[in-house]
């Protein structure tokens, strides 16, 4: 007679999260020469394999296609072999990052003679539900095995071709390199119901990060019984004041907006205080419409748009809590600093505001007020991104106060323990 095992009865999403529970188990402990190593044939690997890897993601930029998806989401799915070198060098750039793990937070020894020790170890299964970007599932993995976390990565069935290949060229390279290459899994299914498995494997998966828009977002956060961190979307502003130097407020904005606009750390609303309108708006209009944007403008912007080439239409009031994440921007002229705070709190998902001024009182106050992830003084909200912080690729931002926020690394990946160190010691 067949004896079956216990894990026979169960899906194939819950059997891949106990796999990932064990080598977790397995991967934490390890030292960092060992991780690195494996990062590093990862690297190797996805340019080996570049090939394979284009050709899948192929079939799924020509069905998005098919299917009418937008040039920008297009975008964010294609990869090329440039961007496969690309993800590649992000992956070597993670060896080269410190480990968190076995940091000491902080420590010291008690009055009592005991040795107090609070120490950075691994958060043990990372569930990431993601859109349409493979560069993701590279960054994820990279991140969670330098971090010792094991990982389930839920794509878009859109990518589901560019990520299969992708697990695929890691796993063979963590497995190849000694590591448990179960510390890195496809959650099996295209299907709905996959993912609302993997919201509801508390106890097998520690937490769990969305990444993508509001909708996905919002129904993580809502329905998952796993804990999780929210990776807010980015209607990020461009405050100009009254002390701006009219070029690097140009240059700002532009780049803000236009660098690359389907990502959550574009620019998508413009306030300019009243003071400096006259001067910049045109300036202004003439510079986003040469970098193909269109103007959603309040009926003060519109007033200095007469003889500017900007393609401008009057903004509705929907205009001011989109993230358009496409060649538009939202605008509209401000009283004062405080009236584009004020702006800013009712309109922001939190993510990052940008204020140009040669004011250094006008800076410090933006800086105190406003209350986002990032606020940045006289530079693009395009700095917001874990690589541009010196950490490496970013797993995700976390728009949210508990446990992480702003760029996550890989310090962010991890949760602490105390290591108390007594000598017989017992308690009056």
């Amino acid at each position: 007679m067949t004896t079956l095992s216990p894990y026979d009865s169960l899906s194939p999403v819950t059997r891949a999260a106990y796999r990932a529970k064990a080598a977790a188990a397995d991967l934490a402990p390890l030292p960092r020469a060992d991780k690195d190593d494996a990062l590093l044939a990862v690297a190797d690997a996805l340019e080996v394999r570049t090939a394979e890897i284009v050709a899948a993601n192929a079939r799924d930029v020509a069905r998005a296609r098919e299917n009418g998806t937008s040039e920008s989401v297009v975008d964010r799915l294609t990869l090329t072999p440039e961007r496969v070198r690309a993800i590649a060098a992000d992956v070597r750039a993670v060896a080269k990052l410190p480990d968190p793990v076995g940091e000491i937070v902080r420590g010291n020894t008690l009055p009592n003679g005991i040795d107090l020790r609070q120490v950075r170890v691994p958060l043990g299964v990372v569930g990431i539900i993601y859109e349409a970007r493979p560069n993701v599932t590279v960054d994820a993995a990279a991140l969670c095995l330098k971090s010792g976390n094991a990982v389930l990565l839920r794509g878009s069935a859109s990518a589901y071709e560019s990520n299969t290949a992708l697990v695929g060229v890691i796993r063979d390279a963590v497995g190849g390199a000694g590591l448990p290459a179960d510390a890195v899994q496809l959650v099996p299914g295209e299907s709905r119901e996959s993912v609302h498995e993997l919201m509801r494997a508390r106890g097998l998966v520690d937490v769990l990060i969305p990444r993508g828009g509001a909708s996905l977002i919002q129904t993580v956060v809502s329905e998952s019984t796993v804990p999780v961190i929210e990776t807010g979307t980015g209607n990020c502003h461009v405050y100009v004041d009254a002390h701006a130097d009219i070029d690097m407020a140009i240059d700002i904005l532009v780049n803000s907006k236009a660098q690359r606009v389907s990502v959550c750390n574009a620019a998508e609303t413009l306030l300019v205080h009243q003071d400096i309108a006259a001067a910049f708006l045109p300036r202004a209009l003439d510079a986003l419409a040469e970098a193909g944007v269109t103007v959603h403008a309040d009926p003060r912007v519109l007033a200095h748009a007469e003889g500017t080439r900007a393609t401008v239409v009057e903004a509705v009031p929907e205009d001011w809590e989109t993230e358009y994440l496409s060649y538009d921007i939202a605008a509209a002229v401000v009283d004062s600093l405080d009236k584009a705070v004020e702006h800013i709190r009712l309109w922001s998902s939190g993510h990052t505001e940008a204020i140009v001024t040669t004011s250094q009182q006008a800076a410090r106050r933006f800086t105190r007020l406003v209350d986002s992830t990032t606020v940045a003084v006289n530079a693009s909200t395009r700095f917001t991104d874990g690589g541009q912080f010196g950490f490496g690729a970013e797993i995700g931002i976390s728009t949210q106060k508990l446990h992480a926020r702003g760029p996550m690394g890989l310090p962010e990946l991890t949760s602490t323990k105390y290591i108390v160190t007594g000598d017989g010691h017992v308690r009056p």
